[in-house]
């Protein structure tokens, strides 16, 4: 309860402060510009491929990152187990 009468307040003044520069420019001209500049179609199908090739891309390292995770872990499993076996039956039970 603590940490949400924290969080809380500090998220409302976040929005608060960052909501006017999510409105609209009131002066001229009123073209609908962003940051980048004009929308043309080139510059839509460009952001859409770049879309495209990051979604394939990012799973892919994922997966191979949690690939290797998992062999790590196998093959600390794996050691540990030897080890186990190694020291010998007398020191697998506990009472």
């Amino acid at each position: 309860m603590k940490r949400l009468s924290l969080i809380l307040p500090a998220a409302v003044t976040t929005s608060l402060l960052v909501a006017p520069a999510a409105l609209a420019d009131t002066q001229e001209p009123l073209s609908g510009e962003g940051l980048y500049g004009a929308a043309t179609d080139k510059v839509v199908t460009t952001a859409g491929f770049i879309v495209i090739a990051f979604f394939p891309l990012f799973i892919l390292t994922m997966s191979l990152i949690q690939w290797r995770l998992e062999k790590r872990k196998e093959a600390r499993k794996a050691a540990a187990k030897r080890l186990k076996s190694a020291a010998g039956d007398h020191w697998q039970a506990g009472w």
